[in-house]
């Protein structure tokens, strides 16, 4: 099986993720596609940062009747702060039969740089990239294919804030994703 792997905090999944993973897997074959939901986030703040579980109970919720995207939290049992070179070697080591590549945004590649152990990844794995502006990411190699997708602009970052300030965000997110997020008053 060819399997895109997808990490993100996913603080919280929006329609943009669901549409990305959509799109790539429509796009290059991939057999699956698998949400990698991270923990914590050594490049980003995590005051606003929703609980691990809380997160992974969302992309469930979001990825709910699509067979072909799969939830993990193989990150959960990792060290924190979790490094993507660590989570490849252990998904490669359990997997072994399977072939991976990863899936990131635009602004992911423009920031690999400062990922611990970025070399690695480079050289020895197929990254997808899928661009969060018209601009030409400033990395480029063997193994990075970008794709060329309709943009999208909606994120996690405006979906908080919207949020915060009590707008409506029905269209950003899944009902049942909105429900949750409702309910349990998250990122108020």
């Amino acid at each position: 099986m060819h399997i895109g792997l997808y990490f993100g905090s996913f603080n919280p999944i929006h329609n943009g993720h669901i549409a990305i993973a959509e799109y790539m897997y429509q796009q290059f074959g991939f057999d699956k596609i698998w949400f990698i939901v991270s923990p914590s986030n050594p490049l980003k703040k995590e005051k606003d940062l929703l609980d691990e579980y809380e997160r992974l109970e969302l992309v469930k919720l979001a990825i709910k009747g699509k067979d072909y995207f799969v939830v993990s939290d193989i990150e959960f049992q990792m060290e924190k702060p979790s490094y993507t070179y660590l989570t490849l070697r252990k998904i490669y080591a359990e997997h072994a039969q399977h072939t991976f590549a990863l899936i990131l945004g635009g602004d992911s590649i423009d920031d690999i740089k400062l990922w611990k152990n970025y070399e690695e990844i480079l050289q020895n794995y197929a990254i997808y990239i899928y661009p969060r502006s018209k601009k030409t990411n400033n990395i480029v190699g063997k193994n990075i294919i970008i794709a060329q997708p309709p943009l999208l602009t909606v994120s996690s970052t405006q979906i908080r804030k919207k949020i915060k300030n009590r707008e409506d965000i029905s269209r950003l997110v899944c009902a049942e994703v909105l429900q949750v997020i409702k309910d349990r008053k998250f990122y108020l």
